[in-house]
């Protein structure tokens, strides 16, 4: 791929007034603002193990969905997420968020039936107008997606939030979970990463690169198609963990390790470049830390971070291979402290 040049930031405001920059009214940006992974495991503990027979998926191991089986041969998927500007595009940051949701549902294996808008809005700062943009990109790729949006909640905020609550639909022999990984298998990614190191770079500069937004709005309905039909059964999405941190999360639950090759994982155009500039989003630096003592490593310092970058509506993480899509490493037997060799 050729790098794609940096055009001026607009953000999308029909009236024309000038509000500023979209990201400058939130103190993070996309998934890059989660609740950093080790605090929201220790937030969610006790609160697991709920013994329900229909509940195929639910809080044990985090995965993207909960997933409650209705028939024999049918079980229903359901997630949510939302997060402050990454953009300051409103519709892109709609397409983006709303990519970013249905995400979960196809890492599951399922296909989205329908989903509704979730928003939290700063009314006094920014008007309803720019908010009519942000909900139209959600639209535009629910449309995509071949769903409907029939409603949602909102709410005000301090910050602009946005995102949306899915449902899908997966037969209960295609449901992809990250804790079904095995050992001496491909480890396949389905996107590039380094959007979390652009987007900091964009929020800092008001530089955007159309790479990143291309990627993240790009639907993985296609790369979890392709995986089902592939056989695969354990994979995950990246997204705010950044690879290592959902790797790590994948190998904890299914009792495994793993081993990535650097030189294999793709990096979107221009990211390795703003990396070296110093564009690092603090999420990033969180995700490393966390993983941290569960890796061994020769890699570089800034090596790791563009391993733990935090994604906002990254690729799928498969175990096996895929065809058509970049193999990073494979997985294998846990024999010491570590769960994952880079």
């Amino acid at each position: 791929m050729t790098r794609e040049a940096a055009r001026p930031s607009t953000t999308s405001h029909p009236s024309g007034t000038g509000i500023g920059r979209l990201t400058s009214y939130a103190h993070g940006g996309g998934c890059a603002c989660k609740i950093p992974p080790g605090e929201l495991e220790d937030a969610v503990k006790g609160l697991t193990g709920q013994n329900s027979p229909d509940v195929l998926v639910g809080l044990d191991d985090g995965d993207d969905a909960a997933a409650v089986l209705v028939r024999p041969d049918l079980a229903v998927l359901s997630t949510a997420d939302f997060f402050t500007p990454v953009v300051d595009d409103a519709r892109d940051w709609g397409r983006i968020a709303a990519a970013n949701a249905l995400s979960d549902i196809y890492a599951m294996g399922g296909a989205p039936v329908v989903a509704i808008n979730l928003v939290g809005w700063p009314n006094e700062k920014l008007g309803l107008d720019v908010l009519r943009e942000v909900l139209r990109g959600g639209m535009d790729v629910a449309t995509a997606a071949g769903i409907s949006v029939t409603g949602g909640h909102s709410i005000t905020a301090p910050e602009p939030l946005y995102g949306m609550a899915a449902t899908g639909i997966v037969a209960p022999e295609k449901l992809m979970r990250n804790d079904a990984a095995e050992p001496g298998l491909p480890i396949t990614l389905t996107k590039p990463i380094g959007v979390g190191i652009l987007n900091n770079k964009h929020k800092a500069t008001g530089e955007v690169s159309q790479a990143a937004v291309d990627s993240m709005t790009t639907l993985n309905r296609e790369a979890a198609r392709a995986a089902v039909e592939a056989g695969v059964r354990a994979a995950t999405d990246v997204t705010g963990f950044g690879l290592l941190g959902h790797l790590y999360k994948m190998c904890r639950a299914s009792g495994i390790a793993a081993e990535l090759d650097f030189s294999a994982v793709p990096t979107i155009d221009g990211a390795k470049e703003a990396l070296a500039e110093g564009f690092i989003p603090g999420g990033s630096r969180r995700n490393l830390d966390w993983v941290r003592p569960h890796l061994e490593t020769s890699l570089s310092e800034e090596e790791l971070v563009l391993l733990a970058d935090a994604q906002t509506s990254g690729g799928l993480l498969l175990i096996g291979e895929v065809p058509g899509y970049p193999v990073i490493g494979h997985t294998t037997e846990r024999t010491g402290d570590a769960y994952i060799k880079a």
